[in-house]
């Protein structure tokens, strides 16, 4: 394939290492010029100097042709504004953009980029799996359809032990899928299902909804 990166930092030079490593044709676009002459002294003529947040600068690159675009700036800005450009001027197909700041992935989402990457995310996923008092866990993001898939613990201190899932205030955006239950087979829950503690309750919600849910959840 043939992919563009935009940032010639260390994530967008070790990541064009690999995916050179992989066979891949890539092309690194970095403002730079002396970053931008490291790299290639390094890895051969692939970078090249520029703005990659300017249309002129990616028709210049081949973008119309590129299979990928993935934006690893230091800023969000740079990195949504290439991937816009990218995807409705040269109609790439996909675009990747790294995000520093997580609160600003469902603008992202919203925006049609088709995927994004926060470390801060990915750290914070990490920590919820070692930590199994933590309420509410990431299992799986469906990115193309704004949806993610969560588990809630209920805790033996939750208001909502004894009650049956029909009495749960639950935002409109999330559905209940699965209950997993100590020394039971797994539970598709029903209204008359009524909540034990220690119960881990698997739900599909959107991101906007994730604080309802674990609230509705848990009678916080």
């Amino acid at each position: 394939m043939y992919i563009i990166v935009i940032g010639g930092g260390r994530v967008g030079y070790y990541l064009t290492k690999e995916l050179l490593n992989e066979g891949h044709e890539v092309l690194l676009i970095e403002k730079n010029a002396v970053i931008c002459q490291t790299i290639n002294e390094e890895l051969g003529s692939v970078c090249v100097q520029g703005d990659g947040c300017e249309a002129s600068t990616l028709a210049e690159v081949g973008m119309g042709r590129a299979d990928i675009l993935v934006a690893v700036t230091g800023d969000d800005e740079d990195n949504l504004v290439a991937c816009q450009v990218a995807k409705h001027k040269f109609k790439v197909p996909r675009t990747i953009a790294r995000i520093r700041n997580p609160k600003n992935e469902v603008l992202f989402k919203k925006l049609g980029i088709d995927a994004t990457v926060s470390t801060t995310t990915l750290i914070l996923e990490h920590i919820e799996e070692l930590m199994p008092s933590h309420p509410l866990t990431h299992l799986l993001m469906i990115r193309d359809k704004g949806l993610e898939i969560v588990e809630v613990k209920i805790s033996p201190e939750s208001a909502t032990v004894g009650k049956a899932v029909r009495e749960l205030s639950l935002p409109s955006a999330s559905i209940l899928a699965l209950i997993i239950r100590k020394e039971q087979k797994p539970i598709v829950p029903a209204p008359d299902t009524v909540l034990q503690a220690e119960d881990q309750v698997i739900a599909v919600t959107t991101p906007e909804s994730e604080e309802a849910l674990r609230a509705a959840l848990r009678g916080a």
